[in-house]
């Protein structure tokens, strides 16, 4: 037994079925050689990545249509990376990147589930120099700015990793943190739009969110 308990769901994105691979819920913990705490992540948060978030799922459904050609793309903070399945099945050049210690084993699941070939993972922490990493021409992410600390540490990954004409696309439920991430890109050079996302999503459930989009070139507008 692995240690913790899953639950297999169907999401359709776009009318194409996903088979997603989850944890069966948000009470759960089991890090059985310390790879999670030497990460930093903390028993709380341990089983945030496993949960398919109503972000994730906007994001997803906007990766269904966008125009993928020619670039190089970086979901950041994936979690399970619906996104990402999405992009892929679009034979889109994509990367996963997540700092939790399970989220490549549920990625290759997932894959698995989806008849998908191999996706390119990299454990990405926004802490640090991520030279291998590369630079990427869209870098996505969806709910990814739950903690305090997280706007500067998350801006200047996105910096570090966003290529000269880079286009940046955050799905934000609208939690506290997205006016000071915003300031941050500010001042990194970024200008940004934001726009309303749909009040209900695919499944018919309601959401309350928008999409943030950052690039060199995009004039500053408030948020």
């Amino acid at each position: 037994m692995p240690g913790y308990h899953v639950k297999y769901q169907t999401v359709t994105v776009g009318g194409t079925d996903y088979l997603i691979r989850s944890l069966s819920d948000l009470q759960q913990y089991s890090d059985p050689l310390g790879e999670a705490e030497l990460a930093g992540i903390s028993p709380a948060s341990w089983p945030l990545f496993g949960h398919l978030w109503p972000s994730a799922r906007v994001l997803a459904l906007a990766m269904h249509t966008i125009e993928l050609t020619g670039k190089r793309i970086l979901e950041i903070g994936a979690g399970l990376a619906l996104a990402s399945l999405v992009i892929h099945r679009r034979a889109g050049d994509m990367t996963v990147s997540d700092w939790h210690p399970l989220s490549q084993a549920f990625l290759n699941e997932n894959l698995l589930l989806n008849k998908l070939g191999p996706l390119k993972y990299h454990a990405g922490n926004w802490e640090a120099n991520n030279p291998e990493l590369g630079q990427f021409d869209l870098i996505i992410g969806s709910d990814v700015l739950y903690e305090r600390q997280q706007p500067g540490q998350l801006a200047g990954f996105i910096d570090r990793h966003a290529g000269p004409s880079a286009q940046i696309i955050i799905v934000d439920p609208d939690r506290g943190n997205r006016v000071g991430f915003c300031r941050e890109m500010a001042e990194l050079g970024y200008g940004f739009t934001t726009r309303r996302a749909d009040h209900v999503m695919e499944n018919g459930d309601p959401f309350k969110g928008r999409f943030l989009t950052f690039a060199q070139a995009l004039a500053l507008e408030p948020s």
